[in-house]
């Protein structure tokens, strides 16, 4: 063999080698993309169904939204119908509202007004009240001033009955002293000015029985005819209402005559007196036991008779 042969021969060889390869090649080709083809439709397939699902799902959503913008359409004729109406609403409510705003303020006015009076009257009402504690307070004051005033009446309509009973003891005493000084006084030889006092420690006059501490008398005797002139004495005797003499220390007894009569007398103090035309006496007594609530007598005697007598009382 030459070798041009062995070279075709080789070539020939190498040719029927490559085409089976290429062959094969082809065909390995052919099953990829078969394979690929085949996964391809498979996943279109599963596109395929997940898409007509989502149309049907789509489709229901088309008929819910459709249901819904029949509703919203009908609900916006309904809403136009009614702004229409409340268009006139509203004015018809601008209208109220003006009105009433109008009367709320008249109202307030009013309510202002009767706030004040309200004050006013509160005032007037707190005026009263203070009126009315005040009258009860003088009510009340005059209730016990009545109640007073009661027993005052009570105690003066005593102390009137009482009085009237010292009226009638001291007009029986007065009229028993007047008949003594009618009975053992001379006619022209009597005293004057008859007056006593009742005083106290520091020699005030007082008519407290438990603060007397001295009596004391003092009388005129004026125009004293000549035959009774000349030194005489003359006594003072103190004695009760019913002519009982008061206790002392040392009594003075003593007789007097008038008209041939003698009297026995018991005398707190005694003098020997010059009598002369005319002349003012005095005598007083300290007390030696403090005397009692009542009447008594002082009477100022001579020897030849009772010159002058008083009365006085004791609380």
């Amino acid at each position: 063999m030459t070798t041009e042969t062995e070279e075709r021969y080789q070539e020939k060889k190498s040719n029927n080698l490559i085409l089976p390869i290429i062959l094969g090649l082809l065909l390995l080709g052919i099953g990829i993309w078969a394979f690929t083809l085949n996964g391809k439709n498979a996943t279109l397939q599963s596109e395929k169904t997940a898409l007509s699902s989502e149309m049907t799902k789509l489709q229901d959503v088309k008929v819910q939204l459709k249901a819904s913008v029949d509703s919203l359409e009908n609900a916006y004729a309904s809403l136009s119908e009614e702004n229409t109406s409340l268009q006139g609403d509203v004015e018809e409510a601008k209208r109220k509202a003006k009105n009433a705003g109008r009367a709320a303020a008249k109202w307030k006015r009013k309510l202002q007004e009767a706030n004040d009076n309200s004050a006013s009257l509160s005032a007037q009402i707190q005026a009263l009240l203070a009126a009315k504690g005040d009258l009860e307070s003088s009510i009340v004051s005059l209730q016990m001033q009545n109640d007073s005033l009661q027993s005052l009446t009570e105690s003066l309509s005593t102390d009137l009955a009482q009085s009237r009973e010292d009226k009638e003891a001291l007009q029986r005493l007065n009229a028993s002293i007047n008949d003594e000084l009618k009975r053992l006084t001379l006619a022209n030889f009597k005293a004057t000015a008859f007056n006593v006092s009742t005083l106290q420690r520091n020699g005030k006059l007082n008519a407290r029985a438990w603060r007397v501490k001295k009596v004391k008398v003092s009388f005129d005797l004026t125009n004293v005819p000549e035959k009774y002139q000349g030194v005489r004495p003359v006594y003072m005797v103190i004695t009760d209402e019913k002519a009982t003499p008061i206790k002392m220390d040392n009594a003075i007894n003593a007789t007097v005559k008038v008209n041939g009569q003698s009297i026995d007398i018991q005398a707190v103090e005694a003098k020997e007196i010059n009598i002369s035309d005319s002349q003012r006496l005095s005598f007083s007594h300290d007390l030696v036991k403090k005397l009692k609530r009542g009447y008594y007598r002082v009477a100022v005697y001579t020897d030849i008779g009772m010159l002058g007598g008083s009365s006085f009382r004791l609380r």
